[in-house]
């Protein structure tokens, strides 16, 4: 909770009070697939990028009633990528898949783990201008994950 809720509070709390000054800006939140669909072994990250969620909708109005459209919130979800924090989780030694990771496999319809430059292009646009009427929105960047039933 301390790095993934509070991790993301507090710096907004103060950078936030220096975008105010400014013209316009942007603030992306990071939240997960974990907020969205319930992953087992991951509780208290799942309820953290819950709250993120939250609070990404939440301060987003809070913060056009504040400062009409100068300051915008938004967030990316990323599905599942392989990165130093879960490659453990999800891969062997040898490079095979885990059990977990053969099952995220199997849910994701592109048939692998992202890569993590394949964030860049959600967030620069989030970023960007070319979102300006874009608030409160919780973009996901997963491969279909979150659109797979399963089915």
């Amino acid at each position: 909770m301390d790095l993934n809720l509070f991790g993301i509070l507090l710096p907004t709390q103060v950078f936030g009070k220096e975008i105010s000054k400014s013209d316009n800006g942007s603030i992306v939140n990071i939240s997960s697939m974990a907020s969205q669909r319930a992953l087992t072994k991951v509780l208290g990250y799942s309820l953290a990028k819950s709250a993120i969620d939250a609070y990404t909708r939440w301060f987003a109005v809070e913060l056009a009633n504040r400062y009409s459209d100068k300051i915008r919130m938004n967030a990316i979800a990323p599905g599942f990528f392989l990165t130093e924090q879960n490659k453990s989780l999800l891969s062997n030694t040898d490079g095979s898949f885990t059990e977990r990771g053969n099952a995220v496999i199997q849910q994701t319809p592109f048939k692998r783990f992202g890569n993590p430059a394949e964030l860049a292009g959600a967030l620069v646009w989030l970023l960007s201008d070319a979102s300006s009427f874009v608030n409160g929105t919780i973009i996901n960047v997963d491969g279909g994950f979150s659109a797979f039933s399963g089915v």
